[in-house]
């Protein structure tokens, strides 16, 4: 089964500017719960981001954002 996308591009991106959740929450003002949910079960996990959700962690994050993919249309993050 293939890595949610989102999971691995939080997870990379949180060790490589060695970033806990508890700092990307501070960051994005998103509670660190749904921090670490998302970097565990990514998008389509139990706990669903919100599209503004989505664009703070790209913005706080410097992460790309792409547009649905068909997925219910929600926004994604992909790397380029």
């Amino acid at each position: 089964m293939a890595e949610p996308e989102l999971s691995r591009l939080l997870r990379d991106t949180m060790r490589r500017r060695r970033l806990s959740p508890q700092a990307v929450a501070d960051l994005t003002g998103i509670r660190t719960p749904r921090i670490r949910a998302w970097a565990e079960d990514g998008a389509d996990g139990p706990i669903r981001p919100t599209d503004r959700e989505l664009a703070e962690l790209a913005d706080a994050l410097a992460l790309p954002l792409t547009t649905a993919d068909g997925h219910r249309g929600r926004r994604r993050m992909a790397r380029h």
